[in-house]
């Protein structure tokens, strides 16, 4: 139980150590104006006509790190500073979320996994620790076979969806992110230090999707082993 605590522990402040060094990385590379001129919505719409993409719209979506591919309706979308700015950081998100849809494009096994996973994710993950409590509350833990354990089982497999989710996001994020570097630097669309910023921004992004699975598996292992280690 103690090792738990502390795991979890070491994983909220990984979280936060990333998430706070990823804003501050953003912030940096913001002042790095691109020599090309180009907004990030100027970089977006280029790499999705270099890629023979003519029906992905790009629009600008209000709030902060806002930023998304939606598979449905086929837009790019972009965060108000990141759609009308015109520095490294802004190009590197861009170009990033341009990635999800070349992946789109080109049917990405793991992009594909990740859609269909959605709607399952969207239930599942809203009742997983209220069934896998209540089946322990109900007895679950004592390791009797009644309804109780079985509620709790079925609150872990609503649980391992989303530690699925989690790490089947791992790769689309990186594919994307390696995708979108290529493109900036094949295109000569940035400078060398333009390109080694955008790089450094998307590589703590990654991170915050390791992390995040990380955590998800962590809380898995957990709760299995609360259902299932007192069972003979």
């Amino acid at each position: 139980m103690i090792g738990f605590y502390i795991l979890i522990g070491a994983i909220a402040l990984a979280s936060w150590l990333v998430s706070n060094t990823l804003k501050n990385k953003f912030k940096k590379y913001s002042k790095i104006q691109l020599r090309n001129g180009m907004s990030g919505a100027e970089i977006a719409e280029k790499m999705l006509a270099d890629n023979g993409i003519f029906d992905v719209k790009v629009i600008s979506t209000p709030g902060r790190l806002t930023d998304h591919y939606n598979p449905a309706d086929k837009t790019v979308n972009l965060s108000e500073s990141v759609y009308n700015q015109r520095n490294a950081a802004a190009a590197a998100v861009a170009a990033h979320e341009c990635g999800h849809a070349v992946q789109h494009a080109k049917a990405y096994s793991y992009l594909t996994m990740r859609s269909q996973l959605v709607p399952i994710v969207s239930v599942t993950s809203k009742f997983s620790q209220w069934l896998v409590i209540g089946g322990l509350i109900m007895g679950a833990a004592s390791g009797a076979t009644g309804i109780g354990f079985y509620i709790a089982i079925a609150g872990l497999v609503f649980m391992g969806f989303a530690t699925l989710f989690s790490f089947i996001t791992l790769p689309v994020e990186y594919d994307a992110s390696n995708r979108a570097l290529a493109w900036l630097e094949n295109k000569n669309m940035v400078s060398q230090e333009e390109l080694a910023g955008a790089t450094d921004a998307l590589k703590w992004a990654a991170r915050t999707y390791l992390v995040a699975a990380l955590g998800s598996l962590a809380s898995l292992l957990y709760w299995g082993l609360q259902i299932l280690g007192g069972r003979d």
